[in-house]
C-alpha cells in the first residue's frame, strides 16, 4: 500500500509540473516550486507519526514478520523470533545480542547474489526512461516537455497496479514468480523500442501515432520498475528476517540500485551518442537479460509462506501414501 501511494503521489507531482511547464513555456522556472511544496507535505505527515506506534524490533527485522495474503486472500500476520526466551519473546535486554553481526550479513551468499542482480538490473534499466524521453522530446518544443512528463506519469500509474498485484499475490505465488515477470519485461521493452526507433529514424517527421506508441512502452516500465520497487523490499525483508539487520541489508541493496543507476546514466548516454538510440536500446535489452536469467537460475524462493505451503503439501502426500504402504506391506494370513 505504501508503494502504491508512493507511485500515485509521484504521478500527481509530475503531472502538475508538466502542465505548468506546458502552460508557461519557454519560461518554465515556476515549475520548480512544486517540489518544495511536496516536501512540506512530507515533513508534515512525518511529524504525525507517534514514536510509541513504532515497533523497533519488527522495523529492524529482529522479528521475522509477514502479513502477505494467504491462498484464500486473507491477510495474516506470522511472527518468528530469532532468539526467544521462555515465553517466546526476546527480552529487551537481549534484543541487541539477538541481532546478527554485519559480517554475518555480508557472508550470506543469497544476499550477495541478490545485490549483484539489483546492480545489474538498474545498470540496464535506469537509463531506458531518459532515452525514451529524449526520443520523444528532442526537437518538439513544448509538446516534447509534455511528452516527457507523460513518460513518467504513464509508468507511475501502472506501477500503482503492479505494486497492488505484488502485495496481493506475492504470498500466494511467491516472490520469485512475480519478480521474474518484472525482470523479463525490461528486455521485451527494449526490443520493442529498438524496432520503434528504427521506424522513427526512417521518417522525416515523427507522426503522432508513432509518438503515442513509443509512449505506450512505458506501460512495460510500469510493470518492470513497479514490480521491482515492491519486490526488492520484500525479498530484502525475507533475507534479513530475524537478523535484526533489515536496515543494513536494505542499505546494501539500495546502494547497489543507486550505483547501478549512476553507471546506467553514463552508459546509456554514451551508447546513444556513439551508436544511436536504436542500438542503445538493443544493447541495453541484452544487458537486461543477465539479471533476469541470473535471478531465475541462482535465486531461491525467499517467501516463508511458500516454504510452509510446500511443507504442508509434503505432509499431506505422506499421509495419503501411508495407508497404501500399509496395505501393500500387510502379510497374507498363514494357512495351517
Amino acid at each position: 500500500e505504501n508503494e502504491m501511494r508512493n507511485h500515485f503521489g509521484t504521478a500527481i507531482i509530475v503531472l502538475t509540473g508538466s502542465l505548468i511547464a506546458f502552460g508557461t513555456y519557454p519560461n518554465i522556472g515556476i515549475l520548480f516550486v512544486v517540489s518544495p511544496i511536496a516536501c512540506a507535505g512530507v515533513i508534515y505527515f512525518l511529524s504525525q507519526i507517534r514514536p510509541e506506534d513504532i515497533d523497533h524490533d519488527a522495523a529492524r527485522g529482529l522479528k521475522a514478520t509477514s502479513d502477505s495474503p494467504d491462498a484464500e486472500g486473507n491477510s495474516t500476520e506470522n511472527t518468528e523470533y530469532k532468539l526467544t526466551g521462555p515465553d517466546g519473546v526476546p527480552a529487551a535486554a537481549d534484543a541487541e545480542s539477538a541481532a546478527a553481526t554485519p559480517m554475518e550479513i555480508l557472508k550470506d551468499p543469497i544476499l550477495l547474489v541478490f545485490i549483484f542482480i539489483v546492480f545489474l538490473f538498474h545498470t540496464s534499466n535506469g537509463t531506458v526512461l531518459p532515452l525514451v524521453m529524449q526520443t520523444l522530446a528532442i526537437g518538439e518544443g513544448r509538446v516534447g516537455i509534455l511528452m516527457s512528463g507523460l513518460c513518467i506519469i504513464v509508468a507511475q500509474v501502472f506501477m500503482v497496479g503492479s505494486a497492488k498485484v505484488c502485495g496481493d499475490y506475492s504470498g500466494r505465488y511467491g516472490r520469485k514468480t512475480l519478480f521474474l515477470i518484472g525482470l523479463f519485461s525490461v528486455p521485451i521493452r527494449c526490443l520493442i523500442l529498438y524496432f520503434l526507433t528504427g521506424i522513427k529514424n526512417a521518417q522525416a517527421e515523427t507522426s503522432v501515432l508513432l509518438q503515442v506508441i513509443i509512449l505506450s512502452t512505458q506501460i512495460l516500465d510500469g510493470v518492470g520498475a513497479g514490480v521491482f520497487g515492491t519486490m526488492y523490499i520484500l525479498v530484502t525483508s525475507d533475507i534479513s528476517g530475524g537478523t535484526g539487520r533489515f536496515s543494513l541489508t536494505l542499505g546494501l541493496t539500495t546502494a547497489a540500485m543507486s550505483i547501478g543507476g549512476t553507471v546506467s546514466g553514463y552508459l546509456g548516454q554514451a551508447l546513444a551518442q556513439d551508436r544511436g538510440y536504436q542500438m542503445a536500446f538493443l544493447i541495453l535489452g541484452f544487458m537486461a537479460l543477465v539479471p533476469a536469467v541470473g535471478y531465475l537460475l541462482f535465486m531461491p524462493e525467499t517467501s516463508k509462506e511458500m516454504d510452509k505451503k510446500e511443507d504442508v503439501v509434503v505432509r499431506m502426500t505422506t499421509i495419503e501414501e501411508a495407508p497404501a504402504a500399509n496395505e501393500e506391506g500387510e502379510s497374507s494370513p498363514a494357512i495351517v
